[in-house]
């Protein structure tokens, strides 16, 4: 007796890859600020502690260097959040408190990213037939 396929031949890369792979699509041009707030004696402060850990990555800071980057640590048995003011005056609250870290990654990918503004492409490049037609 076989076992059933499952629906995958390849085997997955890992979830640090799954990580690196969601931190390559961050933008941060549409906020303004945010703000991570956790209690570092509390149970699910690992996964918050690891999102700014991958968050301060100068790739991403990059992307929006105005961008106020704040960690606020409290003792008072919070659940870990982040909050993220966005540039239109709109905030945007995660609670992290049974999320993982990518899960925190693909929510803020899903939710903040898509508001950013498109880059427009440059069509200034003349091509070397186009010089010639010009003369």
């Amino acid at each position: 007796m076989s076992l059933p396929f499952s629906g995958s031949k390849s085997k997955s890369a890992g979830v640090f890859s799954a990580i690196r792979k969601q931190t390559q699509l961050l933008n941060l041009k549409p906020a303004k600020k945010v703000l991570v707030k956790f209690d570092p004696f509390g149970e699910n402060a690992v996964t918050v502690r690891n999102f700014m850990y991958y968050f301060h990555i100068p790739k991403i800071i990059n992307t929006n260097p105005a961008c106020i980057l704040r960690n606020q640590v409290v003792n008072d048995r919070t659940e870990p959040t982040i909050e993220v003011s966005l540039v239109n005056g709109e905030s945007v609250l995660f609670k992290c408190s049974n999320l993982t870290t990518l899960e925190i990654f693909q929510q803020f990918n899903k939710h903040i990213t898509p508001l950013a503004p498109k880059e427009e492409i440059a069509d200034n490049v003349v091509t070397k037939t186009e010089k010639k037609k010009k003369r």
